[in-house]
């Protein structure tokens, strides 16, 4: 049997709110922000029968709490979807959502379901990094790993170790341009499109969670050059430069091409090529150089061939590793066009999908643009890397 093409259908995310008692996310339940985005998902495609989903699959760090029963299952029941229709949980960190739209599309590839929902929760406010993990002992005693690992500022501090060519002014400057990127995209339409409005309860009553809260259009160098390094003494690793904690959902429809047709929808591009690597744990943010290097073996291509890169960014430095591994200008263009994380903000298991409705978004602006990349670095040492097809018109 040939292997089902699979394209991505459409995908949105909630607003991505500051993690904690002053975030907009506060006292909302992290079940009921996916619930919201798969709602809308399915509002936004009247086309797309929700008794043709064949498995409803969402992603958690913390796989706890108000984000610990099997998700999938327990987003499709409270979002209407009909009993019919199975789900499950996944957790591959902040590859989270990633992973659940490649298992979903591996579904589709063997024609185990036709149309599949995929996407990610993080609620960082109710369940911070770490905090109800139990680490075995025998991680530090049998020095299987360093134990910068398990704190992520850290492993960016051993990024700017190992490329000491990249400086805090770089990282700064890299801040500087996603702030002011995201800024330009909320603007110019592309948040319009792939964020969903919610209504919350706060302290204050009911309010529109509407708009990323980590939003700082008026970052500038001088400002972020005086922030002090929480993780090193002289260090070169800041709020400023990093992604903040962060509360948020994303959900997306996934489905095989011709399944697509048949309904009438009009999916904005098809899965290519997925790679997952393993790196030094405490290295983490070098995982996506391996994995893009595999992608692209896998398909014959080079970098000059892809025209959109999506990189997760949660930290200046790790994606400048990237660049550094990769040959890339941190200034390129084809790079995180409407800004990342460290504008919006990274809630760990949800920012797959985010960084996929964003490269859609790239493809339908660029119709000359024919291939284009997601990629992310992992939590205890991975890296994930999806190739994506424009199916716009032009190229």
């Amino acid at each position: 049997m040939e292997r089902r093409e699979v394209v991505f259908v459409d995908g949105v995310r909630t607003a991505f709110g500051r993690a904690g008692p002053q975030g907009i996310f506060w006292r909302t339940r992290a079940d009921d922000m996916a619930v919201k985005v798969v709602r809308e998902l399915i509002r936004r495609n009247p086309k797309l029968p929700v008794d043709r989903i064949g498995d409803v699959i969402f992603a958690a760090t913390a796989q706890v709490g108000d984000q610990g029963l099997t998700l999938g299952r327990d987003v499709a029941l409270l979002a209407g979807i009909p009993q019919s229709v199975p789900g499950f949980a996944v957790d591959r960190m902040c590859a989270g959502a990633l992973t659940a739209v490649t298992a979903g599309a591996g579904e589709i590839a063997l024609g185990a379901c036709d149309i599949v929902l995929a996407g990610g929760v993080e609620h960082m406010g109710h369940h911070p990094m770490a905090e109800e993990v139990d680490f075995n002992p025998r991680f530090v005693a049998e020095r299987l790993v360093d134990t910068s690992a398990v704190t992520m500022g850290a492993t960016a501090e051993n990024l700017h170790d190992r490329f000491p060519q990249i400086t805090k002014e770089d990282a700064d400057a890299f801040a500087v341009r996603s702030q002011q990127r995201a800024a330009a995209a909320w603007q110019n339409g592309v948040m319009r499109e792939t964020v969903v409005p919610m209504a919350v309860f706060t302290d204050e009553g009911w309010k529109g969670a509407d708009r990323d809260e980590f939003l700082r259009p008026d970052t500038s160098l001088e400002g972020l050059a005086g922030l002090r390094a929480p993780f090193r003494a002289g260090g070169r690793v800041t709020a400023g430069n990093s992604a903040g904690l962060t509360d948020g959902a994303t959900a997306s429809f996934l489905a095989g091409e011709e399944i697509a047709a048949e309904l009438g929808l009009e999916p904005k591009m098809r899965l290519v090529a997925v790679s997952f690597a393993g790196v030094e744990p405490e290295l983490m943010g070098i995982g996506p150089i391996p994995a893009t290097k595999r992608v692209l073996e896998q398909t014959g291509l080079t970098l000059d061939d892809v025209g959109l890169f999506e990189l997760n960014e949660p930290f200046a430095v790790q994606v400048l590793t990237w660049c550094e591994g990769m040959g890339i200008d941190p200034e390129d263009e084809r790079l995180n066009p409407y800004g990342g994380a460290i504008a919006c903000g990274h809630p760990l298991a949800a920012t797959g999908v985010r960084l996929m409705a964003q490269l859609a978004y790239g493809f339908k602006e660029r119709p000359l643009v024919r291939y284009g990349l997601t990629a992310l670095c992992v939590g205890m040492g991975m890296g994930a890397a999806v190739l994506w097809e424009n199916l716009g018109a032009g190229h």
